[in-house]
């Protein structure tokens, strides 16, 4: 998918305070290997590793656009890489940290992909993971909605993304079935104070909504952002409002 750095960083402020709650969460005894998968720019793995000095950290994304200036960034105890996650999981080494900031909601079957994940761990090992919980948040149902209904659905030759992000309570099951303790399960909402109908489409256009435009035809593109900011405006009718975003967080420890 072709994400632009610059649009995806308007909301830097809003983005970065869910990382902060989440990488509270670790801690940093014996911690030597991290890494952090779907980084991004890079800015919060360098942020973790001038946190946790002791720990040699590396930063995996599939996005060459996101990854482009990451190399700034890079210190003897930090790196990037351009990988995809199933590249990750393919690759026979366990790690003291597993982080991963808003990326995993991009894969499908966390039922499979979440096991696979915590196999990577060490004994002793840490996962913190945040993923905006796509299913109760508003501006997602009305992207789905809108993708479902014709001619919307011609336009996208009947794609549509449902979210692969599950319930709290099935995360916390798998957290636990898959040897994890110390666990830290929380939703929490981050509220967007929106100003106009503009920061509202801003805000999905450089994550959820990327992958419909880049299936549109070019003179599909126009049509359908018309219709999405008509719809987000019928469903908040005045401004100044706020958008309760939701996120879940995800902590445990590997027994």
């Amino acid at each position: 998918m072709p994400w632009n750095p610059n649009i995806y960083n308007q909301f830097k402020d809003i983005r970065f305070k869910p990382f902060y709650d989440l990488s509270e969460l670790i801690i940093g005894d014996k911690m030597l290997t991290a890494v952090d998968l779907g980084c991004g720019t890079g800015e919060q793995t360098a942020l973790l590793s001038e946190r946790f000095s002791q720990t040699t950290f590396l930063g995996l994304d599939s996005s060459a656009e996101m990854l482009s200036e990451s190399h700034k960034l890079e210190t003897a105890h930090l790196e990037f890489r351009h990988s995809t996650i199933q590249q990750f999981l393919s690759e026979p080494r366990n790690w003291d940290l597993i982080f991963s900031n808003a990326a995993l909601q991009w894969l499908d079957d966390h039922t499979l992909l979440f096991p696979e994940i915590i196999s990577k761990l060490n004994v002793g090992g840490q996962l913190a993971v945040q993923m905006p919980y796509q299913p109760d948040n508003i501006l997602n149902k009305i992207l789905f909605e809108m993708a479902a209904e014709e001619p919307y659905r011609s336009y996208l030759k009947g794609w549509n993304r449902l979210s692969s992000v599950l319930d709290i309570d099935v995360y916390a099951q798998l957290l636990f079935d898959n040897g994890l303790d110390q666990l830290d399960i929380s939703l929490r909402v981050y509220p967007i104070i929106a100003t106009d109908i503009d920061t509202l489409y801003n805000f999905i256009a450089g994550s959820a909504l990327i992958p419909y435009i880049d299936r549109l035809e070019d003179d599909k593109k126009n049509k359908f952002v018309e219709e999405f900011k008509s719809r987000i405006n019928r469903h908040f009718p005045k401004f100044p409002t706020i958008y309760s975003f939701k996120r879940i967080l995800l902590y445990g420890r590997k027994k």
